[in-house]
Order: C-alpha cells, then structure tokens, then sequence
C-alpha cells in the first residue's frame, strides 16, 4: 500500500468524521470528494487490465551462441476504453533478454507492437515466460497486475566456427571392406534385393527386377566402407578449469550476418569446458558438411552415446547434446577411451577432445591403435585457465607415439587453430595470436 493511498484513506476516515459531527455541507462536500477519488481510482485500476491480450511470438525455439535469438510482442486493448499505462514484466531466464515494456496511452480498439533481439552469449536451456501484466489509476493509489504463466523453453546451441581443413582432411581417411550393416540411407553398396515393403522409397526400387518378376522389389544397402569419426569428448571434473567471467551487456555496433560484429572474433567464457564443446561441435560440423559418419561419446553425470549418423540432423543431435553438458564426470579419460574404445572398427578415426594433462590416455590410444583405429588429438591447455599442471610430459608423449595434435589456448581462435592443416608427425599445432 502506498503512502499516498493511506494518507487518502486517513483523509477519508478524518472528512467523514468531522463532516457527521459539524454537520456542515462543506465537510460533506469535501467527504464526497475524496470518496469519490478513491471510488473512481479503484474503478480505473480495475479496468486498466481488462479486455487486455499479449501475444509473443517467437520465430525459432533455438538459437547459437554468437547468434541473435528474436522474439516479437504485441498488446491488444480489445476494449473501448483506452488504457493510460500498461507495463509488461517479463522474467524469461535468457541473460540480457530486454523483453519488458512499458505501453503509454493505448487507445481502444489499438494495439502496440515491438521486437527484441537478444545476442546469446552462453550455450543451454532457457524458460521463456512467465510475464506479469501491471497496470493501475493516475494517481497511483492503487495497483493491479495479472499474471501470465505460459512458459516455453529456448535452446541455445554451442558456438561452432568455421575451419578451412582438418588433419586428417576428410577425403584422405582410410577406407575399408563393405561393411556387412543394413543401411537406412543410400550408399555405392548394394547387398541384395527384397520384396517390397510399405515405407520403402521409390528411389531404391530395382525396376529391371520388377519387370522380371511382376513384383515390386527394392535394394538393400551396406554401410559405406570409409571410415567412421568417433568424437570423445572429456568432461571429468577433475580436469576442468576456469577463470572468474561474468556476463556482460552486449555492446551495440554493427552484426554481420553470422549475428557477431563485424570483424569481431567470437568471444568465449574462460573455460576447459567452454573451449572443448566448441570444438567439438566445430569439428563435428567440418566432416558432417563433407557426408562423413560422426558419433559422440562422453561420461558426465551419466554415460551418452550419440550413434554414428551424417547429416543435418546428426548434427542438430550433437549441438543439443553439447548445449547442456557439464564438467561433472567421475571417469578418468584413459579409462573412457578404454571402455568405449573396443566398439570401434578397424579404419575408424578417433578424435579425443580433453584437457587431461596425464599421458595416461596417450598410451590408451596407442593400445587401440594396434587394432587399426587411428586418433587425432585437440589438447586444451589448461594452464592457461587456472590450472596448475604442466603439460610437457603430455605433449612429448603424444610426439613419440606420432598422434596429430591440435593445442588450444585460452584467448586462441579456435577456427585459426584447428583449421591450420595438420603437421602429422604428432608435434602440436598452435598458432600465436
């Protein structure tokens, strides 16, 4: 209750006292006036949010960090009452989401539109909603708000940047035999011919054979023979690091079409985490875009297996996946190339994504090697987020065993890093900015 109304309703209470003792018409005149301010205010304010509607829509539930992320509100006075002022609260949980409103003079019959554009800084789940509708009389004695509870949720994905090549390029990964595995897409390898089932495409009907038979009969297909990328990423607890961050306004200035300023390099939180899902969805995006099979394994708080598949919709798979992970595993990354590492055929490529300074899970992939898996290596330095170990020892031992090595360092252009062709004698790939 605000001081203005309690200091009316004292008046009221006072005026109406004095006006029933003196009796005068002047006290009762003044009685009358205040009561009917307030009688008046309290009817205003009871209508202010009547026959009013909000609509936000909202143009994709999913967005990138680096990206901006659109939403468009409207507020309808169905009524033909105009409305003096209406505030919209919005207590959507996207950091900076500036969605809140104030509507002035909203005549009846109108409505008022407007559109925010939110630059998304940190990859996760958001709650869009829930809002609160406010509004009241002119002379601010009383208040009155409705709440709107719809919610829905918004996905921002992990930034991904572009890299020009990868060691090894996609083109030079050892191929194999025709793998004898149904295959649910076309590939060059066909394994057979069956009859006809509901479902089937038309484009994998054999038509000679159909002809011969008085059948429709359709081809059945094997797994192409290149070989398969395999992603491990390291999420142990252990291993992680980070600097102190904080969120900060975006600063306004002129976006490109990826939704970055211009000749503005991307800008990432300070962290082993932040670092290694970016690239691994950068990764996972260079050899997607160029028809490879890519998988993802990791073990957090719970073990995921993301199975081989190529695609647009693998790699809307992966970028959900990876918007929500966290450094909260318990499994050392030896011990997780180990275990996942015997489901892996002979040709496969492992693409081991860690900050682990122990060499321990060099020689783990120097073991799977002599089964034919090869392995490249994107080694996050994390003494340069706060950690305390040294990663020498790590890097001469990913020499001797002649693994290609990318080395990321905070304050590095993961696109620059990654996309500098590979050495392949296991020597790091770092370039200095």
């Amino acid at each position: 209750m605000s001081s203005r109304l309690i200091f009316l309703l004292a008046a009221f209470v006072a005026s109406w006292g004095f006006a029933l003792n003196s009796g005068r018409p002047l006290a009762f005149n003044l009685a009358y006036l205040i009561s009917g301010i307030l009688a008046l205010s309290y009817f205003w304010s009871w209508t202010s949010t009547r026959a009013i509607h909000i609509n936000r829509h909202t143009r994709a539930r999913r967005s990138q960090v680096g990206q901006h992320f659109e939403e468009s509100f409207e507020v309808r006075n169905q009524g033909r009452l105009p409305k003096l002022w209406l505030e919209v609260r919005d207590f959507s949980t996207v950091p900076f989401h500036g969605a809140s409103r104030v509507v002035s003079h909203l005549q009846g019959r109108a409505r008022h539109r407007w559109q925010v554009r939110t630059y998304c800084q940190q990859r996760g789940y958001y709650r869009l909603g829930p809002m609160r509708l406010l509004s009241g009389d002119p002379l601010g004695l009383f208040s009155i708000n409705q709440t709107l509870d719809q919610t829905s949720d918004l996905i921002v994905y992990p930034a991904t940047v572009t890299l020009s090549a990868f060691q090894p390029p996609a083109a030079d990964l050892a191929g194999g035999e025709a793998l004898s595995r149904r295959a649910q897409y076309i590939t060059t390898n066909v394994s057979g011919i069956r009859e006809y089932a509901p479902g089937d495409s038309f484009n994998r009907i054999h038509w000679l054979t159909t002809a011969r038979t008085g059948r429709l009969m359709t081809r059945e297909f094997e797994l192409d023979p290149s070989a398969d990328i395999w992603l491990f990423l390291d999420l142990h607890s252990r291993t992680a690091h980070s600097l102190p961050w904080r969120l900060a306004p975006p600063q306004a200035g002129v976006f490109g079409l990826s939704g970055r300023k211009r000749n503005e390099a991307l800008e990432l939180a300070p962290s082993t985490l932040e670092y290694a899902v970016t690239a691994a969805a950068s990764i996972a995006r260079y050899f997607l875009l160029r028809n490879r099979a890519v998988g993802l394994i990791w073990h957090g708080s719970q073990r995921y297996l993301l199975q081989i598949d190529r695609g647009e919709r693998q790699m809307r798979k992966m970028l959900e996946a990876l918007a929500v992970v966290s450094a909260e595993g318990s499994m050392p990354f030896d011990q997780l190339l180990v275990t996942e590492g015997v489901r892996l055929n002979r040709n496969d490529m492992i693409l081991a994504i860690t900050a682990d300074p122990d060499p321990e899970w060099v020689r783990a992939l120097r073991e799977i090697r002599r089964r034919g898996v090869h392995s490249v290596a994107v080694v996050v330095d994390g003494s340069t987020f706060g950690g305390q170990a040294s990663y020498q020892e790590l890097t001469h031992e990913l020499a001797l065993s002649n693994i290609p090595t990318y080395q990321v360092q905070r304050g590095d252009d993961i696109g620059a890093v990654l996309g500098r062709p590979g050495n392949g004698d296991g020597r790091p790939a770092v370039v200095s900015l």
